[in-house]
C-alpha cells in the first residue's frame, strides 16, 4: 500500500497508514452527484470513445484547456447551434495529452491519473508521446462486459449513488432501472431550481414542464406549491431521500401569501424584476425547509456559484461549460429568517455548501455547531481537493465538530472518477486524524472510529440511507 497524500513524517505516516487500511475498502456513500442514470437503466449501454468518456462530459477538464486558449470546438463539445466541431476523437485525445502538464499538481490530474492506473490498468504517465496508446488501451476495454457501468458500479463497491434530477424529470431511467431487477442502490435527488428560480433561462417553459407531469395547473402561487408537494411525494416513492438547491446567495424571507403570489403573476406575465427573483427564491427556500421537514426529505442547499460568467461560452454552448465563478458568501444574517423557523425542527436535516471557504470558520460551522437542522457539507466544487479538504478539517472541526458534518459527497458527472475521489478524501481523512493523535488532540482508538465516519456513516446517516 502506497503512501500517497501523508505527511513526510514517520510517525503520523505510520498512524496515517494504519487508519487507512481499516477505511480503504469500505463501500462508497454516494450521496450527492450528477451522474446520468441512463447508465445504469440500460444494460446493454456503451460508452462511446475515451473523449466520450473522459473529455466532453468533464467541465473540470475542458475550463482549464480554455483557460490556455483551446476552444471547446477544438474539443468536440456540442455547440448549442449544431456549428461545426472537431469530430476526430483521437485528433482530440492526442490535443488534451498534449497539454496534460497544465493538470501538474491539480485534483483533475490526480483523479485522472487514479482513474488510468486503478479503473483502467495504465501506469503510464499521459503525455504527447504516451496518448495514442492510452486511447487504445481505454477504448478496448470500454467495449468489455466487465467495462460496462453496472459492473464498474459493483467493483466500485458502490453502496447507493443519487443522481440529482429536475422536479420535472418523469425519473423514467430510474423506474427502469428498478424494474431491470439489478440490485444496484441508484436513487434521484429532487432539484426545483429551474422552476422555483425565476431568473432561470427558460423558467416559463419548466412552468409549463411543471403543470404537464404534475397534474396540476400551475397558474397560481398556491398551485405551484401544491405541485412541488405532489412531485417530492413521487420522488420519495422513487426512492429519493434527498433535494438539492442552488442560489447564489443564502439569502431568505418569509413572504406573505399576497406577495408571493403577486411576484408570481408578475412572473407568469415576464414582469418579474431582479429583486422580485432574489425574494421569491428566499422565500421559496424557506418553503422548502418546511416541505422537508414534513416529508423528511434532506435539504441540501449550495450556495455561492454566479452561473455562466462567460457571456460568449454561454451563448455557444449553454450551462455547466467550466465558466461558474465563487462570489463571497454571507450565511447568518440572510439564513436567520429559515432559522428561526425550522433551525430546531427535529425531523428536518439542511446541509450547507459555499463556494466561499472564508465563511467555513466565520459562519458556517457556528451555525450548525448551534441549530439541530443545520450540518456542513463537505468541500465542494473548486475545493474539493487535497489541501482544500486540509483547510476544510482546520476550518470547521474546531467548532462544529466532526458530527456536524456530513462526511464526503464526490459530486461528479464522471463516473469513472467515484472511487479516486473517495480514495483522495480518505487519505486526507487518515493523515488530518494522524496528525491530531501525534499532537495528543485524540487518541488512536478515536482516530480510527472518526476514520470510519468520515469515510462511510457520516454520509449515510446524514442523508437518511
Amino acid at each position: 500500500m502506497d503512501d500517497r497524500y501523508f505527511s513526510p513524517t514517520s510517525a503520523p505516516r505510520e498512524i496515517a497508514r494504519r487508519l487507512y487500511q481499516t477505511i480503504a475498502d469500505l463501500p462508497l456513500i454516494c450521496p450527492h452527484g450528477h451522474v446520468n442514470p441512463r447508465l445504469f437503466a440500460d444494460e446493454s449501454y456503451a460508452w462511446g470513445t475515451p473523449v466520450d468518456l473522459l473529455i466532453i462530459p468533464d467541465h473540470y477538464v475542458f475550463r482549464m484547456l480554455h483557460s490556455q486558449g483551446i476552444t471547446l470546438e477544438q474539443l468536440g463539445i456540442p455547440r448549442k447551434d449544431g456549428g461545426a466541431v472537431e469530430t476526430d476523437h483521437r485528433k482530440i485525445w492526442q490535443t488534451v495529452c498534449d497539454h496534460w502538464y497544465l493538470f501538474r499538481g491539480t485534483p483533475t490530474g490526480i483523479w485522472i491519473g487514479s482513474e488510468l492506473r486503478d479503473v483502467f490498468g495504465i501506469d503510464e504517465k499521459m503525455s504527447g508521446g504516451s496518448a495514442q496508446a492510452i486511447y487504445d488501451t481505454i477504448d478496448e476495454k470500454l467495449r468489455q462486459p466487465d467495462f460496462s457501468p453496472r459492473r464498474l458500479f459493483e467493483r466500485f463497491n458502490i453502496e447507493a449513488l443519487a443522481t440529482t434530477d429536475a422536479a420535472t424529470d418523469p425519473l423514467d431511467q430510474h423506474r427502469a432501472i428498478r424494474e431491470s431487477g439489478w440490485p444496484g442502490r441508484v436513487i434521484p435527488t429532487f432539484r426545483p431550481d429551474a422552476v422555483v428560480n425565476l431568473d432561470t433561462e427558460g423558467w416559463r417553459t419548466s412552468m409549463d414542464r411543471l403543470s404537464e407531469v404534475s397534474g396540476v395547473a400551475v397558474g397560481s402561487y398556491r398551485a405551484l406549491i401544491h405541485a412541488l408537494e405532489g412531485r417530492r411525494a413521487f420522488f420519495k416513492s422513487m426512492g429519493a431521500t434527498a433535494t438539492d438547491h442552488a442560489a447564489l446567495t443564502a439569502y431568505t424571507e418569509r413572504l406573505s401569501d399576497h406577495e408571493a403570489e403577486a411576484i408570481f403573476t408578475r412572473a407568469l406575465k415576464n414582469q418579474a424584476s431582479e429583486e422580485d427573483a432574489r425574494r421569491f427564491t428566499g422565500h421559496l427556500l424557506i418553503e422548502m425547509a418546511r416541505m422537508s421537514s414534513e416529508d423528511g426529505l434532506v435539504m441540501q442547499l449550495h450556495i455561492g456559484s454566479l452561473r455562466n460568467h462567460n457571456a460568449a461560452v454561454f451563448a455557444a454552448f449553454g450551462r455547466d461549460m467550466g465558466a461558474d465563478i465563487p462570489i463571497a458568501g454571507e450565511f447568518t444574517r440572510s439564513l436567520k429568517p429559515l432559522l428561526d423557523a425550522f433551525g430546531a425542527h427535529p425531523d428536518l436535516t439542511i446541509i450547507l455548501f459555499t463556494l466561499d471557504e472564508t465563511t467555513y470558520s466565520r459562519e458556517l460551522a457556528p451555525l450548525a455547531g448551534h441549530y439541530p437542522a443545520l450540518k456542513v457539507g463537505p468541500p465542494w466544487w473548486f475545493f474539493d481537493s487535497l489541501y482544500g479538504m486540509r483547510r476544510y478539517f482546520e476550518a470547521v472541526m474546531e467548532t462544529a465538530g466532526l458530527y456536524n458534518t456530513a462526511g464526503f459527497n464526490d459530486d461528479t458527472r464522471a463516473f469513472p472518477s467515484i472511487p479516486a475521489r473517495h480514495d483522495l478524501w480518505r487519505r486526507a481523512s487518515a493523515d488530518w486524524l494522524a496528525e491530531l493523535v501525534t499532537r495528543g488532540v485524540i487518541d488512536e482508538e478515536d482516530a480510527s472510529s472518526m476514520a470510519l465516519d468520515m469515510a462511510y456513516r457520516l454520509a449515510k446517516q446524514a442523508y437518511r440511507l
